[in-house]
């Protein structure tokens, strides 16, 4: 009796970070699942990303009840989730695979200092089925977030993360902004507390801002109508939509509900380009490798902008 009391006072509560998968609520894994049925309290991380089921459907299928971490809990309220995992077992539900997003490193490191025993469960991301396009995941470079213009902030820096990529020849995974639960600062004016409605950029929306970035930075990293991309719709979902073709060609394609992600182009080898005929808009204009041309006219722009060197001096 006396060494099975103390095994039981040894045992140490866990906070579980669970990735969920990219589908519904059947796409959790058999250990995630355990872990969830183990846990005290579940919470599920909705704001940087979202399933194709409602909060109901993961709490009929999971037997359990879960409590929405909205942007506004996790940045403001972060330590009712993992505070609790000091004295029972808590979990955290995160669409796709836990260490995708800052956000679930940052709620880990802070449950680190506090000795809080943390073990993560992972799943499919769109990290992994970006590759469903048919391009090869390990010719991939950095990959980008582009944020939504707004009237006054039309931010570019994701720019200079294409141009590197393609002058190495990789590709560009491009993961478009998720506004959800963002206040609505002309009702904060009048003292009400007003959320605006969700908005998910789309492939059409991250195309025309792609074309505009290139229309100011004027650095050559991709061209508009030339530079093959993939948009790509509900991954991992029954009806994911994939069409590849150019910037040009994209901003008017339907690829219908979110979520959306793109890639964009770099060297494309033969068995990546005959995977992606089948997804090709008809009669697309682009050009297979078109960063090579791009590069070496860079390169001689370069060279001719140099002044020549006076050699009488």
């Amino acid at each position: 009796g006396i060494s099975t009391i103390s095994l039981t006072l040894n045992v140490k509560m866990v906070l579980y970070v669970i990735g969920l998968g990219l589908g519904d609520e059947k796409d959790v894994t058999i250990r995630g699942l355990e872990a969830i049925k183990s846990s005290d309290k579940v919470f599920l991380e909705c704001y940087t990303s979202i399933l194709s089921v409602d909060k109901n459907k993961l709490e009929e299928y999971y037997g359990k009840e879960i409590v929405i971490a909205d942007r506004d809990f996790v940045e403001c309220q972060a330590e009712d989730i993992y505070l609790p995992a000091k004295e029972g077992n808590v979990a955290l539900l995160v669409v796709g695979d836990p260490v995708c997003a800052t956000t679930h490193t940052d709620i880990m490191l802070r449950a680190f200092e506090l000795d809080i025993n943390v073990e993560l469960i992972h799943n499919a991301s769109v990290m992994g089925a970006a590759g469903s396009c048919g391009l090869q995941l390990y010719t991939c470079g950095q990959t980008i977030s582009i944020p939504f213009f707004e009237d006054n902030w039309r931010p570019t820096s994701f720019y200079s993360k294409i141009q590197y990529n393609r002058g190495g020849g990789m590709h560009t995974l491009c993961l478009l902004d998720i506004k959800v639960k963002e206040p609505d600062f002309e009702a904060m004016k009048r003292n009400k507390i007003v959320f605006l409605p969700p908005r998910y950029m789309s492939v059409n929306t991250a195309a025309e801002q792609l074309i505009e970035a290139e229309e100011i930075e004027e650095g050559g990293a991709y061209s508009p109508t030339e530079t093959l991309c993939v948009g790509m719709a509900r991954l991992g979902q029954k009806d994911q939509c994939i069409i590849a073709g150019t910037l040009e060609e994209l901003k008017e394609q339907d690829f219908g509900e979110p979520l959306h992600c793109m890639m964009i182009c770099g060297e494309v080898h033969d068995l990546e380009l005959e995977f992606l005929k089948k997804f090709m808009v008809e009669g697309s204009k682009f050009k297979a490798n078109d960063h090579v041309l791009q590069g070496a006219a860079a390169a001689a722009a370069a060279k001719a902008a140099k002044v020549p060197e006076d050699d009488n001096e």
